[in-house]
């Protein structure tokens, strides 16, 4: 992309190293442009977990965030509908079903033992907050509620000392979005 593509943030303030996110951007538009498959592939779950340096003067990551959102729905639904063209439609299904239930049976543990805890010295996610979120995605998947890829994926918890371990809950957030994706 164009040096300008996105807004910056004022000179002194950090924001996403805009040479990183061009870089990034032109690499993913060379797989789109690419066959399904081949050694330029971009996949939706980098997208999801795609990360930046900050720079002073950088792209707002909020601009940043929400065209990296929109080519994640763009790569799942090319890889949706190539596994669907593999798989078939009821293997496809049964596969975001059997993914669906694992997530369930993960947040239906008890309140306050969903995931590892993190040790009394360190933080991580506020427990509560965490549980209180789960109980929306369960509602979600047994069909009770509504809840938006938006909502999952801007998410955010407070740190806290013995709270749960991040690189857990993201996981299991990110493996919601990917059943959401898949029943579009």
């Amino acid at each position: 992309m164009a040096d300008g593509v996105f807004p910056r943030v004022k000179r002194k303030s950090r924001a996403y190293d805009a040479v990183q996110v061009d870089r990034f951007l032109a690499r993913a538009r060379a797989a789109y442009d690419a066959p399904i498959g081949s050694e330029q592939a971009v996949t939706a779950a980098e997208l999801r977990t795609v990360s930046f340096d900050l720079r002073r003067g950088g792209y707002s990551a909020q601009h940043v965030d929400a065209a990296i959102d929109r080519l994640e729905d763009v790569f799942a639904a090319r890889e949706r509908e190539a596994a669907l063209a593999a798989l078939g439609e009821s293997a496809w299904r049964e596969s975001a079903r059997q993914k669906a239930v694992a997530i369930q049976e993960h947040l239906s543990r008890p309140a306050g033992r969903k995931f590892a805890r993190t040790g009394i010295l360190t933080s991580g996610y506020d427990r509560s907050a965490v549980d209180a979120f789960s109980v929306r995605i369960l509602a979600y998947l047994r069909g009770e509620a509504m809840l938006s890829l938006a909502d999952v994926r801007t998410v955010t918890f407070r740190p806290r000392v013995n709270g749960y371990r991040e690189e857990q809950v993201d996981a299991l957030l990110d493996a919601v979005v990917e059943v959401m994706q898949a029943v579009r």
